[in-house]
């Protein structure tokens, strides 16, 4: 599939993005993708291309472009380590919910203008903090996001007020959440609660545990797993498939 770089240009500045899209002239939907913690790297292009695969103009942002030039992190090695495990963290709490919202509003105006996708309301799909801006951004963006996906996403059920769960009366899209066994980010409970969110408001959601560590889904991660990594892209050609043939 082809893939390039580009960037985006936001209320903040220039934001670097990978971009995934099928053979041939489309047009197609589109789907923004949100990398983990790690930010985008070539693990996320690679996953971008798979996603076009499918039939999809995929969008992976550099959510980090606040932090100017920056070097990568090795996934392997950043927890354990004090100085990169700080680092990491300070440039996490750069991508505050209202960050997330100008930031996904510049990401629909590009996909919109370009002249390969169609349609004015796009997929999100997200894994970790990214699990937690594709649902943040269903909330804060709802006329844009007709379906919206997270993958071993943390912090999808807080006391913060910002919280997704609290923004469910908001959200449009379908949402599908995938999360990991024993994640104190999103514990069962947590499930319970956004569950009882989705439900209240009446959106069409569907809420699961996958067999598998937090970081399931992506292949540089340590408790990458081949087969919840596998389900994980059945239930995205599903979600995003039907998203677009209703």
């Amino acid at each position: 599939m082809p893939t390039f770089k580009e960037s985006v240009t936001t209320p903040d500045g220039a934001c670097p993005i990978t971009i995934a899209t099928p053979e041939g002239a489309g047009p197609w939907p589109a789907v923004v993708m949100y990398p983990d913690a790690g930010g985008l790297r070539a693990t996320f292009d690679e996953m971008a291309t798979k996603l076009a695969g499918y039939g999809y103009v995929v969008l992976v942002p550099d959510v980090y472009y606040r932090s100017g030039q920056w070097q990568s992190f090795d996934m392997a090695t950043v927890f354990g380590d004090q100085d990169e495990r700080k680092r990491l963290f300070g440039m996490i709490s750069s991508v505050t919910p209202a960050a997330m919202a100008t930031d996904a509003g510049a990401f629909f105006d590009y996909l919109a203008a370009r002249p390969d996708v169609r349609g004015t309301a796009f997929g999100t799909t997200g894994y970790c903090m990214g699990g937690r801006t594709s649902i943040t951004v269903a909330g804060m963006v709802p006329d844009r996001v007709a379906a919206a996906m997270s993958f071993h996403g943390g912090g999808l059920v807080t006391e913060d007020a910002s919280s997704p769960h609290l923004a469910a009366d908001r959200i449009r899209a379908r949402v599908y959440v995938a999360g990991a066994e024993n994640d104190a980010s999103f514990t069962p409970d947590n499930a319970e609660t956004l569950d009882k969110a989705l439900t209240a408001a009446g959106v069409e959601h569907t809420i699961e545990i996958y067999p598998a560590g937090h970081g399931f889904a992506v292949p540089d991660n340590g408790p990458y797993d081949k087969d919840a990594a596998a389900r994980h892209w059945d239930a995205m050609q599903q979600v995003f498939g039907e998203a677009w043939a209703s």
